[in-house]
């Protein structure tokens, strides 16, 4: 499903341009000789107008490890397990995964096109530059950016909530339960948690590749070794199901009526599981040769998380005994509950402890991301403060002021839990919804509008077929997700996403009509070519030329 372009010929296109000039923050301008940077930084200065200023550390492994941990698979269905059960127990969480998996591969695929075609750690927000006519850019780059950006705040949140949860079960199971976490120390665990996250993202590029490489093989050891286990002790537990109760039980405690509507509830699961795709889209700066590698890790690491997810699941309906029993548990984490309950105190506390292990994992890379989306909006003046947060640190070369406000929100939106875990619970399906939207308006204006210059990791005739069903199936679920999941509908049942979204929309919007109409014009781009050229700038020397002579000058 995926061309490669020789590397030959990924040289001559992109290496054509000998200078460019680079205005730095402060106004001054300089000239930089292309043949001193690497292949894939004369590709993002002559081709896409920027100045590079991450170290490119990232190879084939690293990327697919990257993108592996932003799933957190074992972890993320430790969290989100409890909702498939209450909207149709096994089935539904069975199913549902299948079903909304399938979905969720149709955007992460049609989420690589994009990326191979513009490898810039703006994402899919910096897409719309190149696939919207020039009139419609600014409102809509703008709404894609601040969606993603609210997706991705809510992702880090919702995910250092889940490591504190399962850190605090994993204390109480070494009390036998005694010990119940409140809410308060949650939220102060969840705080501290997140602080952490931020001291590691300020490390260096060069760290974080070393780190992230040596996860995804920790990560699946881990998933094989807890399965074999639990299949192996659940009948001398005696939680053991048949595989007619795993595949067929429906169990429908959430209120909802008809059960089938209860029963698409459990989507959730996967969706949260099954999204970030574009996390390794905002680090294609720090990848070499990213059009290849990023595209490739990111469909590659969707499968894996969709097949071993999938399995994962029908695993833990096997083992997990009693429903009520397991959501009753104390320490409201259900897997954390059956790994007590089939494996005793000693292995319930490691795998507990391992969930959480790799829960960090996904809020390290989550963050990275994060980061590296705020450094990107910021140099496109998309945020408020954007000189401030494009500040680069000299010693690691990261974007460090980028880093501290993206943990500051990321607490911030958590403190909400003081109040209500419903609320929490919000943030979650918030994630969900946000970063789908934020990926499929650059599918739809790739779709409607046909100026997509298709990059060398495409789909081929199967690509529209793929995108169509990406923005429907987005459009289904996004309808699921803002309805309250339990009846009777009160303040502690309320589905909060819905708050959360309407409030980022009005205050981007507000924003929009004080500040970003004045100046915002989209995602910059210097290195651009008329419409009406019959010459194609993505594949010949000449195009290349032509966009650098007409607009000479590179924003950084």
């Amino acid at each position: 499903m995926a061309d490669r372009l020789a590397p030959a010929d990924v040289r001559r296109r992109k290496s054509s341009v000998g200078a460019v000039e680079m205005q730095g923050p402060g106004g001054t301008v300089r000239t930089v000789q292309l043949e001193d940077m690497s292949e894939a930084d004369r590709a993002l200065a002559a081709e896409f107008g920027y100045k590079p200023v991450f170290k490119r550390e990232f190879g084939y492994l690293s990327t697919f490890s990257f993108a592996v941990s932003i799933s957190g698979l074992f972890s993320t269905v430790a969290t989100t397990f409890s909702y498939p059960l209450y909207a149709g127990g096994s089935a539904s969480a069975v199913w549902c995964w299948l079903i909304s998996g399938a979905g969720c591969m149709c955007i992460a695929c049609s989420v690589s096109e994009l990326v191979s075609a513009y490898p810039t750690c703006g994402g899919l927000y910096y897409t719309i530059s190149r696939t919207a006519p020039k009139k419609y850019v600014p409102l809509v780059s703008w709404v894609t950016g601040w969606l993603n950006l609210l997706g991705q705040v809510a992702g880090v949140a919702s995910s250092e909530w889940g490591a504190a949860a399962l850190l605090l079960a994993a204390v109480s199971m070494g009390t036998d339960f005694t010990y119940v976490p409140t809410t308060g120390q949650t939220v102060g665990v969840m705080a501290g948690l997140t602080v952490i996250t931020g001291l590691v993202n300020s490390l260096s590029t060069y760290w974080m590749e070393k780190m992230t490489k040596s996860y995804v093989i920790f990560h699946v050891l881990v998933l094989v070794t807890c399965s074999i286990a639990l299949l192996a002790m659940s009948h001398k537990a005696g939680t053991n199901h048949t595989a007619k109760y795993v595949f067929t039980d429906v169990d429908n405690t959430s209120g909802w009526t008809p059960t089938g509507w209860s029963f698409l509830f459990g989507f959730l699961s996967v969706s949260w599981t099954m999204t970030d795709y574009d996390a390794t889209a905002h680090i294609t700066e720090e990848i070499r040769e990213p059009e290849i590698k990023a595209p490739w890790a990111i469909s590659m690491a969707m499968l894996f998380t969709y097949v071993a997810g999938w399995l994962f699941n029908i695993v833990l309906c096997f083992v997990m005994g009693d429903i009520a029993e397991v959501l009753k548990s104390p320490i409201a984490q259900p897997v954390a509950q059956i790994f007590y309950n089939v494996l005793g105190k000693s292995g319930g506390i490691v795998f507990t402890v391992c969930a959480f292990i790799i829960i960090k994992f996904v809020t390290f890379t989550a963050m990275q991301a994060l980061a590296r989306t705020v450094f990107a909006f910021s140099r496109d003046q998309l945020v408020p403060f954007s000189s401030v947060w494009t500040k680069i640190l000299p010693l690691t070369g990261t974007p460090i002021l980028a880093v501290w406000i993206s943990v500051f929100w990321c607490i911030a939106i958590n403190l909400i839990g003081l109040g209500s875990y419903t609320a929490i619970a919000g943030v979650f399906n918030v994630c969900a919804i946000a970063l789908d939207w934020s990926y499929c308006i650059p599918i739809v204006c790739k779709l409607a509008f046909g100026k997509f210059e298709r990059g060398p990791w495409h789909m081929g005739k199967f690509s529209p077929y793929v995108n169509a069903w990406a923005c429907i199936w987005t459009l289904f679920v996004t309808i699921i997700f803002v309805m309250p999941t339990a009846l009777p509908v009160s303040a502690d049942t309320m589905n909060y996403a819905v708050v959360y979204l309407g409030a980022i929309l009005f205050f981007s919007t507000v924003y929009w009509f004080i500040r970003g109409r004045k100046f915002y014009t989209g995602p910059l781009i210097e290195a651009e070519i008329d419409e009406d050229s019959s010459q194609d700038p993505r594949s010949s020397d000449e195009g290349v030329n032509a966009k650098t002579e007409k607009h000479g000058q590179i924003i950084s």
